[in-house]
């Protein structure tokens, strides 16, 4: 049954306002995967929202660069300002391009790149702990590396102490952003058991991010990590971060250089574990190039096929599975009318499995990424880290802190899946595994490998 009212996109009518809401909170994938299947701009209403399904990548470039004053960010990233604040991710307007401007040159490319060396070596350490034959969580694992390099890149080592305990409060506050129903119809203020549970752990990071931050500023001292890039960047008219905005922007990065990663890793090698072909065909590039010795950034442009198994795992378990916006002004998409306040929302989990972009697009096929395939589909065929001016700002050192974690261990280890463990995708703030990975390891010996002497004698022969 279809409704059409006051030129609303047509869409599935179930007869109980409340149904939008339940399949949002308990299986949003499969909602938008539905959606999608009434066409490429479908009308949805939540309770007494009324929102705009978006499915094609043309309509979602006008939304994300074509007009994106048109609107802020959706209702879950707003009501999660609590925990957030004023960082990029949530800030809107004049306040959001003023920060924008100010954590840019935080991620010019020399500055990034300056961090490799950290990415392989916290990499290596993590497997100093590891043995053949052991069964390991890989999530946890991947989770613990990522937060470990995300302490040393943004706050240099003062924080290292606190990180356990600091992911695992970043952790529970991603696990509880998955109560859709809970975010937006419980006010964070009202002191139910949860909330006040929120409230601790926020606290808690809170504690440590302004220590940190404080002694950072009686030191003066800039020791080359991100935090020291925040402290002394001056806006045009000489003005710095507050305590409060490099609060804000610090946990911010500390979410999306943290959890993003790990589970991107994480679905890379439940995905490789499952497709020997593929997984041969890595350790076989990463035997040519690197013939046993770690990775650098400058072996990136050589390494293709590894980054394009992170560019497919991407594609098929998006960290950023869905984006929502709000309207704030009128206007038309797509033939319909938009009135201020209605919703917006698009999902990169329905748009990169579907059909007309990608040939089997269920398979995980990295060689599908060869030569100009990039440039043969649509340009919001693919977009894992947003697009426009809201594009995620630390996508490079994503992208090159996953394909160097993944040269450094797939050159040591295979991750063999333990049998009958159920891996589900669970659509919280970001995609994670719901129950995480198991794996056992298995070490393997990289073709070419060499001692440490014969490494540094021949170098230049890989």
């Amino acid at each position: 049954m279809w409704f059409r009212r006051d030129k609303f996109p047509p869409g599935p009518y179930t007869g109980l306002k409340g149904w939008s809401l339940r399949a949002l909170s308990q299986s949003p994938l499969e909602m938008f995967a539905e959606l999608a299947r009434h066409g490429d701009i479908v009308g949805i209403r939540v309770v007494n929202f009324r929102n705009i399904f978006v499915n094609h990548p043309g309509l979602i470039e006008e939304v994300l660069v074509g007009h994106p004053r048109r609107y802020y960010k959706g209702r879950v990233l707003r009501a999660n300002r609590h925990v957030f604040g004023e960082g990029l991710l949530t800030s809107e307007g004049d306040f959001w391009l003023r920060q924008r401007r100010l954590v840019q040159p935080a991620f010019h490319r020399a500055r990034i790149a300056a961090y490799a060396e950290t990415m392989v070596e916290y990499a290596q350490r993590v497997m100093e702990s590891w043995r053949a034959g052991e069964e390991r969580d890989v999530h946890q694992e991947m989770m613990r590396l990522t937060l470990q390099i995300v302490a040393k890149t943004l706050f240099n080592a003062d924080v290292t102490r606190d990180a356990s305990d600091v992911g695992k409060s970043l952790e529970l506050l991603l696990e509880l952003g998955a109560d859709f129903r809970r975010t937006l119809f419980v006010p964070h203020w009202v002191p139910t058991l949860t909330n006040l549970r929120i409230k601790r752990e926020i606290t808690f990071i809170e504690n440590i991010l302004y220590r940190i931050i404080n002694e950072r500023r009686a030191s003066g001292r800039d020791t080359g990590d991100l935090l020291s890039m925040l402290l002394h960047v001056q806006d045009e008219d000489g003005s710095r971060m507050t305590d409060k905005q490099l609060r804000d922007e610090t946990i911010t990065l500390f979410l999306a250089g943290h959890e993003t990663t790990a589970s991107s890793l994480s679905w890379a090698w439940w995905l490789l574990a499952q497709n020997p072909a593929a997984e041969a065909k890595l350790h076989g590039e990463l035997d040519e190039v690197l013939c046993g010795r770690a990775p650098s950034i400058d072996d990136l442009a050589r390494l293709p096929y590894t980054a394009n198994v992170i560019t497919e795992s991407m594609r098929l378990y998006p960290p950023a599975w869905g984006l929502a916006r709000i309207a704030v002004e009128d206007h038309e998409l797509g033939g319909y009318p938009v009135k201020k306040g209605m919703g917006v929302a698009m999902a990169q989990w329905v748009v990169h499995r579907d059909t007309r972009w990608y040939d089997k697009p269920e398979e995980f096929r990295p060689e599908r990424w060869e030569g100009d395939f990039a440039k043969r589909i649509p340009r919001f065929a693919y977009f894992p880290f947003g697009g426009g001016p809201r594009q995620c700002i630390g996508n490079s050192f994503a992208l090159m802190e996953a394909t160097l974690i993944l040269a450094t261990i797939a050159q040591r280890y295979r991750l063999r899946l333990v049998p009958y463990h159920p891996v589900v995708p669970l659509a919280s703030i970001t995609l994670r595994p719901r129950y995480g990975v198991r794996v056992v390891l298995e070490s393997r010996q990289p073709r070419g490998a060499r001692s440490p002497v014969q490494s540094k004698q021949a170098v230049s022969a890989c």
